[in-house]
């Protein structure tokens, strides 16, 4: 495949395309994950509590769902900081779907084969990998290939002013950057984010390709 040449899209150039070489082109699967968790501290104070996956063509700009579960836990002995976690006050999500669902290291385990020598990527790497994914019990560093930030992106190009000294742009919610970038709800949420998992890994899925149409994301 020596010498192989392609067609890519050039924002800097008038005519919009550049001749790209093979091992310059993005890879066209990326699977996007999203984690709702019982806080914002990470493990192993906090726990995952929903996990969904996407599975995108930057190319083809098609989202499919590819995986979508709740954790399971021993509820009756959590304490009121998870008992009362924003994700039970503030979404459809409740204590007892925690408590009738698969086993937590299952699940672990179903998003780890899922993964593995993939190209993956989250809106907000620093929360869902850094926090979690890449903590125990998931240890999942090194497992996959992982790509630029989507929320990283969409900071240049939704531009919110930052009230914080040295810091330009602050960092645009998840709802918001959809709003902003992508056209007729392609996620079909209308209007309302859920928070849930496989909702937001959906949306942050179309707020992806839209970039990488306009230019403003590469992987």
């Amino acid at each position: 495949m020596e010498g192989f040449r392609t067609y890519e899209r050039d924002p800097s150039n008038p005519k919009g395309f550049r001749i790209a070489t093979l091992d310059e082109l993005p890879p066209d699967e990326i699977y996007v994950l999203d984690t709702e968790t019982t806080g914002l501290e990470g493990a192993p104070k906090d726990l995952v509590v929903d996990v969904g996956i996407c599975r995108v063509s930057l190319r083809r700009g098609t989202v499919e769902d590819v995986y979508s579960s709740v954790l399971g836990y021993d509820v009756d002995m959590w304490d009121d900081y998870h008992r009362k976690a924003w994700i039970f006050e503030n979404t459809d999500m409740t204590l007892e779907m925690v408590a009738d669902a698969p086993p937590a290291m299952k699940v672990i385990e179903d998003v780890r084969k899922i993964l593995r020598k993939r190209t993956v990527t989250a809106y907000n790497i620093a929360y869902d990998m850094d926090k979690f994914l890449f903590q125990e019990p998931w240890s999942m560093k090194g497992e996959f290939t992982l790509c630029n930030d989507i929320m990283l992106a969409a900071t240049q190009v939704c531009k919110l002013p930052s009230q914080y000294h040295g810091r330009q742009y602050r960092y645009p919610k998840l709802d918001h950057a959809y709003a902003s970038i992508t056209e007729d709800d392609p996620a079909g949420i209308h209007c309302t984010q859920t928070h849930r998992a496989l909702s937001d890994a959906r949306m942050a899925s179309y707020v992806m390709i839209q970039m990488f149409r306009d230019g403003t994301y590469e992987p």
